[in-house]
Formats: C-alpha cells, structure tokens, sequence
C-alpha cells in the first residue's frame, strides 16, 4: 500500500484539545547543528526551482545518534537569532536557538532530541532591527485550534487503499472524459443537529459525504480550502498554514482517509489553491522576519484592497520555491486529482482593483504582472511533469489569452478555466421573466463564439448563492413550480453545453436560502417534493452525462457541437446537437424556454429513423408536469430547419427534451 511518507516514526499518544495547556516540560538536551539540506538543495532554492521544500523546512521528526529528536528549519535572512519555543522548554526564549547556515540562504536550523510528534511550537525571532516575533512555522504540517496559534510536530505517514483509483485516474481526469464536480466547504455542508455550532472532522463527513456523491453520480468533488485559516468568514481563502489542514476539522490524516474514502468510491478529489494572497496576521507569513519577506515592501504592488490582504512577491525565487513546493505538496502527501487555482486573474494584472496612481506598470510599461505569469506557468509545468495525470483548473475572468493552453506555444499551462462568462450570461438570461426572453436568446447563444477558445468549466460556485444574490433556484421568476422548472431546464442547459461541470453544494436540491458558512445546507428540505425532484433530476442529468460520449467526448472542440435553430426567437426556443465520434451517438437538445407547452413542434434531426426521448427535464419524477414524449419519435422525410429529416415532438413547459437515435443496441 502506499504511504505518503517514507519513514514512520512511533509517536506518543496526544490530544489535540490538550497540546495549548500540556504541563511544561523541560529537555536538557541542547541544539544540535544537524542539516537535512544539501548545496544542491540550495541552489534550487536560491533559484526558485526547489518544488519539494517542504521536505527540507520544517519540523521532522528523526533519529539522530539513535535518539529521536525533531528538525527545525526556517527561512528568514533578516533575523539576528531564531529559537524554538514551546511546552518542552517552558516557551524559554533562549534555551534552544537555531543556527544560521554558513551559506547565506537566511536558514535556520537545528535538532533537539527528545522533542516528538505532537509537540507544540514556535520560533521566536528577533529581527535585525530589534523586533521580537513569535511566529508559527510556514511549514507546519499542523497547528492548534483557533484561536490558538501555535504550531504542532507532526507527520504525514498514512496507509493509502486507493491503489486502483490511483492507477486509473489518468482515465478519470482525462480531457475527454467526463467531469462533473461538486463544490463544497466541508465546514457547513453538514453539521451535528444535537451540536450545531462544532464542525464535523474530515472522518465524520466521510462517513455521509462519500455515499451521497456517489449517489448524485458527481465525478469529482471541489474541496474549498481546507489549509489552516484562523477566520472562518474568509471561507478559507485568507489562509495562515499553506502546508497544515484546518485543525478545527482534525488531523492530517483524517483528511487523507476522507480523500482516501473518496478514492475508492470512484470519486476524483480537486483543492482550492490560493497563491493570489494571505492574510497580515501576526503570526502568520507578514513580515515573517520584520521585514516584507513573503510579500512586496510597496503597497501598490504588495496589498490586495479587495481582501484587505497581502500579495506574494512572485519575483522573489524563495517565495517561488515556496509556493510551487506548497502546490505540489497537496498533489503528493494528499493524493489529490488537481488544483483549482483561486483568483488568477487578480494575479495576472497589476491594476486589478487599483484606480490610477495606486500600482505600477512592469518593466515594458504594461498591466501585466510578469512575475505572476512566470509562476504560473513554472507550477503548472512542475505539477504537470510531476503528476501528468492531474488537472489544474484557473479561476479567471478576463479575456487573458491561452489560459488553458501549454506553455510551450504561450500559454499559462492550466488544464481547464473557469467559463465566467457563460456563468453570467445564463443566470441573467433566466433571470428574467419568460415572456422578455425573445430579446435577449443571444445571451445564451454568444458563448458558443468562444467556447471552445479555452478548454473551459461551466461554474454555479459558491460566489454565486451569497452576499444578497440569492440562492440559484430563488433567483429564477414565477412561482414555486416555475423557479424548480427553470432551474431544471438551466441544469440541462448546462450539462448538454460543451465543457465540464460545477455545482455548489445545495443547488443540487434547490436550497432556497443563500448559502450560510456558518451553518449546515438545510437537508430537511428533501422531505418536500419541489426538492426531491431537484435532486432526482440533477442525478439523472450526471448519469446521462457520464453515459453519453456525445456530452464529453469533444467539451473542448467545436466537432461536439452543432447549431440547429437559434431563429425561433418568437417562442423562445434552442436547438443544437451533441455529437459523438460514433454518428449513432449523436444528440439533439431542444429548449423551451417559456412556460407555454408546445405539441406537434417540428424538429430537424441529423440522421433519419426512430429518435427516442432520453432526457426530459418536465418528467413528474422531477417535479415537472410529465409532459414528455414517451413513445418513438419516426422522422419524415420533411426538410426542416436545414436537414432533409425531421421529428414531432411536445415541447415540455420550461423544459428541455433531449433525443437520441435509436439503434438496437440501446434495446428500446
């Protein structure tokens, strides 16, 4: 079985409650100059190429002179002395100091014997102009509960079982299979009725999160960021602990057994990554060792207005090491499928939310934030050439060129980018009142002008349910049956459109309240049928996604998709076809966009013979009205809409129909 680390050292019974207030204890062993870095470890360092820091910074447990003991290594070349302290010392400032290297790399480091995994921690650092800090590890694999700071020795040894997902996920996270994820903040997905205001480890969400993702047949899940965040409003972006998980949640491996029990149900696991930003927590990496270490000393290039935050400084090679190191630690220790980058686009432009004045141009003269650039495509192309079977999938907004594209012709490297602008587009199409959408169809026919531009994600995230824009099936008009159905027939707009799919926990099943980080999604709702339908048709759209090559096949090229008739504006309805690399696999998707059934609508098709509906989002098992076409629909040798067969077909009210030809094999 693998394991995540390659030596396993026993380690003492601890309780996580108990590490803040663990009685004192004093180790009369001195520092020892013990190094786990070699010259070429520096040197990569120095040059920003060393991806696997975080096997060298740190703390690590280890033996040495057959005592066990634990490593401490730290960056910060502007401190005039570094000491651990902690409960084995009595938090004495001066007992156990760290000795810089010889080389100038502003590393410190040093072994203590006796101190073990589970052993709580800081450095105090006193800076060159005086400054007295204490600092949790950049590199901690853990760290105590908020609002507690300090950080924990600890070790990411673990028993995998997900050998065969782990040998078949090339398969899973292939361009052309499908992907259907599932976006979800583990912190209120579920909550404990009898303890509503406790989070649920990683180990209790396992237990219900895995069967019911298996069961609405998502591919993958989104976890948003589960890195160490002592501000829970910041949903996890405003992050203190790059290297260690939300201890509020549990262990290090109690989150590898979720992403574990993910694994062996079939189910692939992508992380929220934030390169873009931390926090100025004092504790934290602002000004780590008195000075801008991880950030840039000039505002208009190291805070970020919009998050009240600090920006990395990207040209800086330390920070570089780093933050790829920090991407690939995920992908590595955690087994995850890929990483969802957060705020690309704020990494991108150097004006991004800044008036004029407020930031300054690169070395050309332009916008662009070239050292941003650079990282990202060096990320993408160490995690790709580390694990060429993941996928890392940019959050970006802008119109930035070849975001989706290999770095070797230009472009940034990313496997997948969010479709920002479907995602706006759609929701203000449905939005509006039925009988207005005549003027407006374009608003969901432009996006097939770029859609296969970049290999593009179709996102309903979090950002979209929160901050008074309403919850996805309140933003949509008419009354109760009419809000379920339009968000239906929004569903199988979005699963039948090129690219691969995202939804955020809770639309799934029509969550009517905006999203609350602070409480669980409101699962009693399923007792209600307008719900249960939700639900039932979000699965049977996932099962026909996962079984029809024709929807996945060619998300990213314009051979899967095909026009048939954006001209019925008068009546609101879209026609087009999702094709296979077999012809018989073909599909065509008819929209009706009003809440006006339609008998007798005649339809082009691609191929002539028998078309049978396969999906009808109106069916009674979803909650609609059960106008479906249940029998064989034959075409006519009648010339429509520009082929020379054709079918008749009721249109479902605020439904969409989805028909395939049928051959023998399907046996129907």
């Amino acid at each position: 079985m693998a394991k995540s680390s390659k030596k396993k050292i026993d380690k003492p019974d601890t309780n996580k409650e108990e590490t803040g207030d663990a009685p004192q204890r004093h180790y009369l062993g001195p520092v020892e100059k013990v190094s786990r870095f070699t010259d070429f470890d520096i040197h990569l360092f120095r040059q920003g190429k060393h991806y696997k820091l975080y096997e060298k910074l740190g703390s690590h447990v280890m033996e040495h002179n057959g005592v066990v003991g634990t490593y401490f290594a730290v960056w910060a070349p502007n401190a005039s002395s570094i000491s651990v302290i902690g409960n084995f010392n009595g938090w004495s400032k001066e007992e156990h100091a760290l000795s810089p290297r010889w080389d100038s790399s502003g590393i410190w480091e040093g072994w203590i014997p006796d101190v073990g995994v589970g052993e709580v921690y800081k450095y105090f650092i006193i800076s060159n102009d005086g400054q007295h800090l204490e600092k949790s590890d950049p590199f901690a694999l853990w760290c105590e509960v908020a609002p507690r700071t300090a950080s924990i020795v600890w070790d990411t040894w673990y028993e995998w079982k997900d050998t065969d997902w782990m040998t078949q996920r090339k398969e899973k996270n292939k361009l052309n299979a499908p992907m259907s994820v599932y976006e979800v903040h583990l912190g209120s997905w579920q909550r404990d009725p009898s303890e509503p205001e406790r989070f649920l480890t990683f180990k209790e969400i396992a237990e219900t999160l895995v069967p019911y993702v298996q069961e609405m047949g998502f591919t993958h899940v989104e976890l948003m960021p589960i890195m160490e965040h002592p501000y829970p409003p910041s949903w996890g972006y405003q992050i203190t602990g790059y290297f260690s998980v939300a201890s509020r949640m549990g262990t290090p491996q109690e989150l590898m057994y979720l992403i574990d029990q993910l694994h062996q149900a079939g189910i692939g696991v992508l992380m929220d990554w934030v390169p873009s930003h931390f926090p100025g927590d004092a504790h934290g990496l602002f000004r780590f060792d008195g000075t801008a270490l991880y950030e840039h000393e000039d505002p208009r290039k190291g805070y970020h207005p919009d998050w009240k935050s600090y920006i990395f400084n990207y040209g800086r090679n330390e920070v570089r090491s780093f933050l790829i190191s920090n991407a690939i630690f995920w992908l590595d220790r955690y087994h995850t499928d890929g990483l969802r980058v957060d705020a690309v686009a704020s990494m991108l432009y150097l004006d991004y939310s800044r008036k004029h004045g407020e930031w300054i141009p690169n070395e050309f003269g332009g916008r662009e934030n070239l050292e941003a650039i650079s990282l990202l495509k060096e990320m993408n192309i160490a995690a790709y050439s580390e694990f060429p079977d993941i996928q890392t999938i940019a959050e970006e907004s802008t119109a930035f060129p070849g975001v989706s594209r290999p770095v070797f012709t230009g472009g940034l490297g990313f496997g997948q980018k969010w479709m920002m602008g479907w995602m706006n587009d759609t929701l203000k199409y449905f939005e509006k009142d039925s009988a207005f959408r005549k003027w407006h169809q374009d608003q969901l026919t432009f996006s097939l002008v770029y859609a296969f531009s970049e290999n593009f994600m179709l996102p309903l995230s979090h950002d979209e349910v929160v901050y008074g824009k309403k919850s996805l099936v309140m933003k949509m008009p008419g009354d109760e049956w009419q809000r379920f159905a339009n968000l239906r027939l929004m569903y199988a707009f979005m699963f039948t459109h090129p690219g691969t799919k995202l939804i955020f926990m809770g639309g799934e099943f029509g969550q009517t309240s905006e999203w609350n980080f602070e409480q669980s999604l409101d699962w009693h709702l399923l007792e209600f049928a307008p719900h249960q339908g939700m639900k039932a048709c979000v699965k049977a759209l996932n099962n026909l996604y996962r079984n029809e090559p024709a929807l996945y096949e060619h998300s990213f090229n314009s051979e899967g998709f095909e026009w048939i008739d954006t001209q019925d504006r008068e009546n609101s309805v879209l026609i087009y076809a999702r094709k296979g690399t077999k012809e018989t696999e073909s599909l065509v998707v008819i929209l009706n966009l009003t809440p006006i059934p339609r008998p007798g609508y005649r339809v082009g098709v691609l191929n002539p013979g028998a078309w049978e509906e396969v999906f009808n989002s109106d069916a009674e098992a979803f909650f609609g009205s059960g106008s479906v076409n249940s029998k064989p629909l034959h075409s006519e040798e009648q010339a429509w809409h520009g082929r020379l067969a054709s079918v008749q077909l009721d249109l479902p009210p605020l439904g969409a129909s989805i028909l395939k030809l049928k051959t023998k094999k399907s046996g129907k």
